[in-house]
């Protein structure tokens, strides 16, 4: 409940953010701006759901949410989550924030050298993958076990530490290789910032099995849909979390060390 009231009370917040940096960048088509806003992440949330809450119904266990409740969650998105992500497009719309940029750019792109194989994308979300998930492979393990295993976990602020470790970390391995990757003459660093970013997700992701196959003794559709499906999306909110992590601290790295060039 409450991370269902938080999403919808701070949806206004994303399409304020998303239309801001639509507009920065120079986008005209607003209406799907919006929709990619609001159904970025309800989208495979009502997916993961729907099939998870189909299998509970098939086994008739009190995990299924009954029809009433489903209704409630509907008429919260469609009456507070979109409006306030549409209000917030529209604030970002009319905001008067420019992005300025620290130097003249030129109309016609460089072109880009020929780099090895080991800078490319996948090699590079690897890299910058590794480094997050090891600062919190060992907190990982005592949350996996108080959800699925259910044991307690007290220790919040070791827990609150390891998620600052984790952003700090993750931001600063995406500015290393947004330096090496604009050092290679390569300019294209704005969605390799979010892939290199949010790759952490994806090791989650890989734990996910080795915990279900090695830690856990779950057996049967109905474990194992929930297990995965519900472990999937919260890999995949990681992804988008430390996606703009490495996105935002990129864009600021990028703009101060462009704003100390000195052009003669």
């Amino acid at each position: 409940t409450s991370c269902l009231v938080l999403s919808a009370a701070t949806a206004g917040v994303a399409g304020y953010s998303s239309g801001v940096l639509y507009k920065q960048m120079g986008g005209s088509n607003w209406v799907k701006n919006n929709i990619l806003t609001a159904a970025l992440f309800c989208g495979p949330l009502l997916l993961v759901f729907s099939v998870n809450n189909s299998v509970a119904w098939y086994y008739g266990t009190t995990a299924a949410l009954p029809f009433g409740t489903i209704c409630i969650i509907v008429v919260i998105w469609a009456l507070v989550t979109l409006p306030l992500t549409v209000l917030g497009g529209i604030a970002g719309k009319n905001s008067k924030t420019e992005f300025n940029a620290p130097t003249r750019a030129n109309k016609y792109p460089r072109e880009i050298p020929a780099l090895p194989w080991y800078r490319s994308t996948i090699p590079q979300m690897c890299m910058a993958g590794f480094l997050p998930f090891s600062a919190i492979y060992i907190e990982l393990y005592y949350i996996f076990a108080s959800v699925w295993g259910h044991k307690v976990y007290t220790i919040y602020s070791i827990l609150f530490i390891v998620f600052i470790i984790l952003i700090i970390v993750t931001a600063f391995i995406t500015i290393a290789l947004t330096y090496f990757q604009l050092a290679a003459e390569d300019h294209r660093w704005w969605w390799r910032s979010i892939f290199c970013g949010g790759s952490t997700g994806f090791f989650i992701f890989a734990y996910c099995f080795y915990y279900y196959f090695y830690k856990t003794e779950m057996k049967g559709v109905m474990q194992t849909c929930f297990y995965f499906g519900y472990m999937s999306l919260t890999c995949y909110v990681f992804f988008l979390m430390l996606g703009m992590v490495g996105f935002r601290a990129s864009l600021v790295f990028v703009k101060n060390i462009y704003r100390a060039i000195k052009c003669d």
